[in-house]
C-alpha cells in the first residue's frame, strides 16, 4: 500500500507544534519546514541571502537578527526572501516522504505553515489544519519573544484566515483546549486518516 502522505498546517499560534509532537509520539515520521529554515539558514540558504540581503550573514550563516532588521525596513521585501527559501524547504520535505516511505511508513507528517498561501505542490494526499478561538491565537502569539501587535498583525495579513484554512482541511485539530485534548484530537485524527487509506 502507498505511503500516505500528509501535510500539516494552520496560522501562527495555532498548536501546529504540539500537534507535530503528538504525531510524533505515535511512530509516525515528521519533519518540520521550520526545522528545515534553521538548517538552510546555517548552510545551502545562507549565499542565496547574503547576495540578495547583503550583511545579513556571518561566517556562511544567516543572522537571524540582522535579516530581521532588514524585512522590519523593508517588509515588502518579504515575500522576495520567501522566494528564496521555498523552493529549498519543498526539496527537503520531498526527500523526507521518499525516504519515510522507502524505510516502510505507512503515513508520514509535514508540518508547512504557509501551506496555502504559498501554493507549493507537495503530492499531500492529505491536510490537517489546526484551529484555535482567534483570542486564544493572539495571547499565545503575543506571548512570544520579540512579539508585538504590530508584527503579529503584519504577519496575519500574509496569511489566509482560519476559516479559509479550515474550508481546505481534510481534518481540522482544534487546540482551543488543554494540552490532553488536543493530543487527544490528534489521535483520532490519525486514526480517522488510517481508516480512510484502508486500515
Amino acid at each position: 500500500m502507498r505511503m500516505l502522505r500528509v501535510g500539516l498546517t494552520g496560522s501562527m499560534a495555532t498548536g501546529k507544534t504540539t500537534v507535530l509532537n503528538a504525531v510524533a509520539d505515535l511512530g509516525i515520521p515528521t519533519h518540520s519546514a521550520d526545522e528545515a529554515v534553521h538548517a538552510l539558514y546555517a548552510g545551502e540558504a545562507a549565499p542565496l541571502i547574503e547576495t540578495a540581503f547583503p550583511g545579513t550573514t556571518a561566517g556562511g550563516v544567516v543572522d537571524r537578527a540582522a535579516l530581521a532588521a532588514v524585512l522590519a525596513d523593508q517588509p515588502e521585501r518579504l515575500g522576495e526572501l520567501e522566494s528564496l527559501i521555498h523552493p529549498l524547504v519543498r526539496e527537503m520535505a520531498m526527500a523526507f516522504f521518499d525516504a519515510a516511505e522507502a524505510a516502510g511508513a505507512d503515513m508520514a507528517v509535514v508540518e508547512v505553515p504557509l501551506l496555502f498561501e504559498t501554493g507549493a505542490l507537495y503530492g499531500l494526499d492529505k491536510v490537517i489544519v489546526t484551529a484555535c478561538d482567534p483570542e486564544i491565537q493572539r495571547v499565545r502569539a503575543l506571548a512570544r519573544p520579540g512579539m508585538t501587535g504590530e508584527k503579529f498583525a503584519f504577519l496575519l495579513s500574509r496569511q489566509l484566515d482560519q476559516d479559509e484554512k479550515r474550508k481546505r482541511a481534510d481534518v481540522v485539530i482544534d487546540t482551543s483546549g488543554t494540552m490532553e485534548e488536543t493530543v487527544a484530537r490528534t489521535k483520532a485524527a490519525i486514526a480517522s486518516l488510517r481508516a480512510g487509506n484502508g486500515e
